[in-house]
């Protein structure tokens, strides 16, 4: 059976730090890239970045999390992790990752904005981010 479990998120102050981190199960971590999406009330689904395992860790993001989050994955444990500084109150959401294709665009798109085929999507967990 294949899993993706989001897991790590909480209240958290502005300015604070939350590390999220999504646990793979049922597929071959190395055949996918991993994506980290969130939807905030009211709002789409938006892709925050991706890392691809396969290809040196390359890592993508969004330029509003620039600076402020880091994926980074470890294989042997099939899982991946997002590093979450100082967060703002715009970063409340219910935070998802997904499984996308290995090779081709798809991972470097989510830096974009851009968001492709999905094959896997993980339970999420819900960040807030308040004072």
């Amino acid at each position: 059976e294949v899993q993706l479990q989001a897991y790590g998120g909480g209240l958290v102050q502005p300015g604070g730090s939350l590390r999220l981190s999504c646990a793979a199960s049922g597929f071959d971590f190395d055949d996918y890239t991993i994506g980290w999406f969130r939807q905030a009330p009211g709002k789409e689904r938006e892709g925050v970045g991706c890392i691809s395992m396969s290809d040196d860790a390359a890592t993508y993001y969004r330029d509003f999390v620039k600076d402020r989050f880091t994926i980074s994955g470890d294989s042997a444990k099939n899982t991946v992790h997002l590093q979450m500084n100082t967060l703002e109150p715009d970063d409340t959401a219910i935070y998802y990752c997904a499984a996308l294709a290995r090779y081709g665009s798809a991972c470097p798109l989510i830096g974009r904005g851009i968001v492709g085929h999905i094959y896997y999507w993980g339970q999420g967990t819900q960040v807030t981010v308040s004072s």
